[in-house]
């Protein structure tokens, strides 16, 4: 990581801007985005992401609501496919939950209605904001020196913030999107599944592409 990143646009919320976690990358159906479109419900599933499985009561504490609340949004969120119960952990009165597997995507759709719309905007905006959130944090930490987080310290080699402007048509864009994610898919397939392994942490690697338009755009 070097100790002045390029400088980071910060992304309009992208189609397939869902956290992928898996190599089934499935659209939302109309149910589904209506289960998702719920700020508390995507913070549930970022930390489920972060701390590989919680239960309500661990989660209430992160998020400061009731174990009841959580426990009733995590039963939401199981009934529409996005979490589940871990296997072979906690009891009948504590039971430990975590995500899914696979991914989803959100895209625009134009016979989407107006509420549809509303919902993608809502669950898409939602993720950008966490997304940022961490790299803002990641910033403060580097901005503070090194020991300011020793958490940081070890990672600094194995961290970027990359930005690269070019042209393009939009099929040449797709093309590259395509061939980056079948790229990633290959390259994180064997950090699958590594939760509790010694000197893993949780991670994220964020990709967006998009056109930039603006006020002074051709």
């Amino acid at each position: 990581m070097s100790d002045t990143p390029a400088p980071v646009e910060a992304p309009a919320p992208a189609e397939g801007s869902a956290p992928h976690t898996g190599t089934t990358r499935q659209p939302l159906g109309p149910e589904r985005l209506k289960a998702l479109s719920h700020p508390l419900r995507l913070r549930i599933l970022d930390l489920l992401q972060r701390h590989g499985s919680l239960t309500a009561s661990g989660l209430a504490e992160l998020v400061g609501e009731s174990s009841g609340s959580t426990s009733y949004h995590l039963r939401q969120l199981e009934r529409h496919g996005f979490v589940r119960e871990v296997e072979g952990k906690g009891t009948a009165r504590e039971r430990w939950w975590e995500t899914a597997p696979g991914g989803y995507s959100i895209s625009s759709d134009p016979d989407d209605d107006l509420g549809t719309r509303s919902a993608k905007s809502l669950v898409n905006g939602e993720l950008e904001r966490a997304r940022q959130a961490k790299i803002w944090r990641l910033l403060d930490v580097m901005e503070q020196g090194p020991g300011a987080d020793p958490r940081y310290d070890a990672w600094k080699d194995a961290t970027t913030l990359s930005t690269i402007s070019l042209w393009a048509t939009p099929e040449q864009l797709a093309g590259v999107v395509e061939q980056l994610q079948e790229l990633l898919e290959t390259a994180t397939e064997t950090l699958r599944g590594q939760e509790g392994v010694e000197g893993a942490a949780p991670v994220q690697i964020h990709f967006n592409a998009f056109p930039v338009f603006g006020d002074d755009a051709v």
